[in-house]
């Protein structure tokens, strides 16, 4: 069984674990978002980070093609290229091409025999199957 190819993704690079935790929280803000804004945000959830940390985690997601920029006098303001779910989607393709031979069998295989699946796992899968 092969996953079906649904949209076409810009491409965008493999995004490191800060860089996406960057992402998610500008996916839960209205866009464009400024550097100030996120730094706010991150300080409101424990993570204090400099300005200068921001700014180049930011530069560097523009860079992999995830965020736009755009200059407002001197502020910067980004805004998301790709959406989270485009970016889930895209990151298992990738998995599934590469690990799995483009074979969601093969990769419930490799799950099943690596005793990741519970009873009750297999029971939703059936179930999810047997209404598509």
């Amino acid at each position: 069984m092969k996953i079906k190819e649904v949209f076409t993704v810009n491409k965008v690079q493999k995004l490191s674990s800060t860089e996406m935790e960057v992402m998610e929280v500008i996916w839960e803000c209205t866009p464009p978002v400024t550097s100030s804004e996120l730094l706010r945000l991150f300080s409101q959830k424990g993570k204090e980070w400099k300005a200068q940390t921001i700014s180049t985690f930011l530069s560097r997601l523009v860079d992999k093609g995830a965020l736009s920029v755009t200059r407002h006098g001197r502020t910067n303001k980004y805004t998301p290229c790709i959406s989270f779910e485009d970016y889930k989607y895209m990151e298992t393709k990738s998995v599934l091409d590469g690990l799995y031979q483009g074979s969601v069998k093969n990769l419930i295989s490799a799950l099943y025999d690596g005793d990741k699946l519970s009873n009750e796992d297999i029971e939703e899968l059936k179930k999810w199957f047997s209404e598509k």
